[in-house]
């Protein structure tokens, strides 16, 4: 898994019933884009560090050259 700064971390539950999660990748620790992710989550708008497991995916956003990621979220207040 690999991942750039305003990509999305999709986590799906494995659990009939249970909502998924979704939170931008707002850091990295390694230059190549592996795990593990800062991510600030869509629903608590809180940062947590996430290893993410095999119930995770990264959605791809479009690129904005110039304008930051954190000008980009659009989940609320930082």
């Amino acid at each position: 898994m690999r991942a750039h700064i305003g990509d999305v971390l999709v986590v799906e539950s494995p659990t009939t019933g249970t909502t998924r999660r979704d939170g931008e990748i707002v850091g990295l620790r390694h230059e190549d884009g592996s795990p593990p992710y800062e991510v600030c989550w869509s629903d608590t708008h809180e940062v947590t560090l996430v290893f993410p497991g095999p119930d995770a995916h990264v959605r791809r956003v479009e690129r904005h050259p110039g304008v930051p990621a954190t000008e980009r979220h659009t989940g609320g207040t930082a």
